[in-house]
């Protein structure tokens, strides 16, 4: 089968194509139709390449836009934060006020109250009088309550005046305000050599034990036993 391939002068080594081959005439027409393609065609990559310049420039001039307006953007949203703070405290001060509001305008409602309620005891009682009879017991026992209050008043008032002399004086004399317990600076000899007469301790004092704490219940007395001599 190779060397059939391979024969020059085989029949069967070589085929015929179909189809017939164009004239001049007919190349020349076709060379000239691929001429007017080709002419449209790059008459359309210029439209193109216009149109993409075009696009570019647009896009440029957006993106120059979008970048002019971040910032825009970031100052917005800051003054729109600003805005809302600014809000929460007009919110919050305005709650407060309206509790305040509420809070005196139960005030004046139980003064109001109390008013009518003093008019009306101050017209029963001017009627008694008028009618020549006593006041009501309450009344009695509200003057009776001022009376001690005022009192106890100026026995406080007299109270707080002479403590404040008593500690003028004592600060005029050199004396110490002081709670603590006193103590013996001094002992009268008991010798027959010395005179009966206060003479003081100096720097050794007599020691004077602490009175016994309340956990000492919990410890039993020593038992003393005789000594056996």
């Amino acid at each position: 089968m190779e060397e059939s391939f391979t024969d020059p002068a085989s029949e069967s080594r070589k085929r015929d194509l179909g189809g017939n081959d164009p004239s001049a005439p007919e190349l020349l027409k076709k060379i000239e139709q691929l001429e007017v393609e080709l002419v449209q065609k790059e008459e359309k990559l210029l439209e193109t390449d216009f149109l993409y310049e075009h696009i570019c420039r647009l896009t440029d001039r957006i993106h120059t836009t979008a970048e002019s307006r971040k910032q825009d953007t970031l100052l917005l949203a800051k003054r729109t934060n600003e805005l809302q703070k600014k809000i929460k405290a007009s919110t919050q001060k305005m709650m407060a006020l309206v509790a305040e509001l509420s809070m005196k305008q139960a005030l004046t409602i139980k003064l109001q109250q109390e008013m009518r309620d003093k008019e009306q005891f101050f017209m029963t009682v001017s009627s008694r009088i008028d009618q020549g009879l006593p006041p009501p017991k309450e009344t009695e026992n509200e003057w009776l309550k001022v009376l001690r209050n005022e009192k106890m008043q100026r026995d406080a008032a007299e109270a707080r005046a002479k403590c404040a002399a008593e500690e003028e004086e004592a600060a005029a004399s050199g004396c110490v305000h002081t709670t603590a317990e006193q103590r013996p600076t001094a002992y009268i000899p008991d010798d027959n050599y010395s005179l009966p007469l206060p003479r003081p301790y100096g720097a050794h004092p007599p020691f004077k034990p602490s009175e016994p704490s309340s956990h000492m219940r919990h410890f039993r007395k020593p038992t003393v036993k005789p000594i056996e001599i």
